[in-house]
């Protein structure tokens, strides 16, 4: 299969597409997604991906893995979320978080509490709301040693990594 792009022709097969049966917050009739890398020839990494919705290629998320941004992350699924997935552990699951793209790039924000756990066995996803956690909405990346390679918080304000 084939579909047209603001990147180019991609291709695919049904089984390279990941399934969100209830969609995304504000995208819940958008249910079938292809996560494209950003460096093919990369290998596995996955720290930044793009997630393009076959129904709709005008739909396209960043997506960032949370361990890239704060290693210490501990998402904790409820025992029907881990159901739904069909898993028994949440290690099981692969997450990554939505990135809001601003033009500095330490202005753009991840969404740490609610993120996309995804089944990589069956390739079935759902976007959760993680309860009491330090995590929040809105983190800007330029608050995460990671990114600006720092040691410390550039502001001090986000201390949850």
């Amino acid at each position: 299969m084939t579909i047209q792009t603001d990147y180019g022709t991609v291709e695919y097969s049904p089984e390279d597409l990941i399934i969100f049966a209830d969609g995304l917050f504000g995208f819940p009739k958008l249910t079938r997604y292809l996560l494209l890398r950003l460096n093919e020839g990369e290998g596995d990494d996955d720290s930044i991906l793009l997630m393009l919705s076959v129904e709709d290629p005008n739909v396209v998320f960043v997506l960032i893995n949370p361990f890239f941004l704060c290693p210490d992350y501990s998402p904790v699924l409820t025992p029907e979320e881990l159901a739904c997935l069909q898993v028994t552990d949440s290690g099981e699951l692969s997450y990554y978080t939505i990135c809001v793209v601003r033009n500095d790039y330490l202005e753009n924000t991840v969404n740490l509490k609610c993120p996309l756990a995804i089944n990589p066995q069956t390739r079935h996803g759902i976007q959760i709301i993680l309860e009491n956690t330090p995590y929040e909405y809105v983190h800007k990346l330029g608050s995460f040693p990671s990114v600006t390679g720092s040691t410390s918080d550039s502001d001090g304000s986000d201390e949850i990594c």
